[in-house]
């Protein structure tokens, strides 16, 4: 089944609750001051009227986010999603088989709200705060999901995701699952040989190298395979100098794989001035793997970490985790 969007396309099932709240809205702006009017949006901002769902059965939830889709299949719930959105890329057949809300940080609520769903289950982040304040109104449990990108936050996300579908047994049992293979990456990290520096590149645009610096998704997951981030000067996804590349002196670059924002061979990457004075040139290093295996930070991290790892560290013949064979 083709994938529908409905962030265009969808009937408008708020549009008496948006006449209703504007009208409430207007009737209350007589009797406020300016300040208090702009107390009100900033409660919007930050998300305030967000509530977290207590624990239910949900017979047809919205998916926003990659790690909330993939976990609810890996609990076996697809046939309770009925809609899911953009970053949902894992497993391949929720973009087939259930219709999309558009991308995760620009909901549609009308989309939403068509697919009549009892439960909406959405990473931090997920937006705009409208969206989300109107979707709060319209009455429908919502639970956010936190961001981190510790092991610890992994395995509770799992947690957090099963809880609010209303399988929380399971969910528990997979997040039991995924910590074994955290612990076990854990050990396959103390027998490592020296560490190799490695520098994440997310697009070369327009002469511009944009990398994955510090308390990024690319530098948690260089950590977990037991590297040293090359750009760790530089905070989140930034664009790096050709002179601070050469500086960072990276062994190893890691790339996207089938991203069109990179499709540079190995020859076309080291030849450029920003690359070709790195230690990585010499053997032409370039690794590439699957986006959102990569950086998702789902149940899939430790195999990924996992295998990131074998790709830098080729001589250390870096075993299977037990807990995936």
């Amino acid at each position: 089944m083709l994938m529908h969007d409905l962030s265009s396309s969808a009937p408008n099932p708020l549009a008496g609750l948006k006449a209703k709240r504007l009208g409430r809205e207007f009737a209350a702006a007589i009797g406020l001051s300016a300040l208090a009017a702009l107390g009100f949006a900033g409660e919007l901002r930050s998300g305030s009227f967000i509530a977290t769902a207590q624990a239910q059965t949900a017979e047809r939830i919205v998916a926003a986010g990659g790690i909330v889709t993939e976990v609810l299949y890996a609990l076996g719930l697809q046939d309770k999603v009925v809609g899911v959105d953009t970053t949902s890329q894992w497993p391949p057949e929720a973009q087939k088989e259930k219709k999309s809300v558009g991308y995760v940080r620009a909901l549609s609520a009308e989309g939403v709200l068509s697919l009549k769903p009892s439960q909406i289950i959405a990473v931090e982040g997920a937006g705009p705060p409208d969206a989300l304040a109107l979707l709060k109104e319209s009455g429908t449990p919502i639970t956010m999901i936190p961001e981190a990108l510790t092991p610890e936050a992994v395995v509770a996300k799992i947690a957090a995701i099963g809880k609010a579908a209303g399988a929380a047994e399971p969910a528990q049992q997979l997040a039991a699952t995924v910590k074994t293979r955290f612990d076990e990456l854990d050990r396959l990290r103390t027998g490592l040989p020296k560490q190799k520096r490695v520098l994440f590149v997310l697009s070369l645009q327009n002469g511009r190298t944009m990398v994955g610096g510090r308390n990024s998704t690319a530098d948690a997951i260089i950590a977990l395979a037991g590297g040293v981030n090359a750009a760790g000067a530089v905070e989140g996804f930034k664009p790096m100098t050709d002179e601070a590349i050469i500086t960072a002196a990276p062994d190893i670059v890691l790339m996207m794989r089938f991203s069109s924002a990179h499709n540079a061979t190995p020859e076309e990457l080291f030849a450029m001035p920003a690359f070709s004075q790195t230690p990585a040139a010499k053997q032409k290093a370039l690794i590439r793997m699957d986006g959102l295996y990569l950086l998702g930070f789902g149940p899939r991290t430790p195999n990924a970490a996992r295998d990131l790892m074998a790709e830098l560290y080729p001589e250390a013949k870096i075993a299977q985790l037990s807990a995936a064979k």
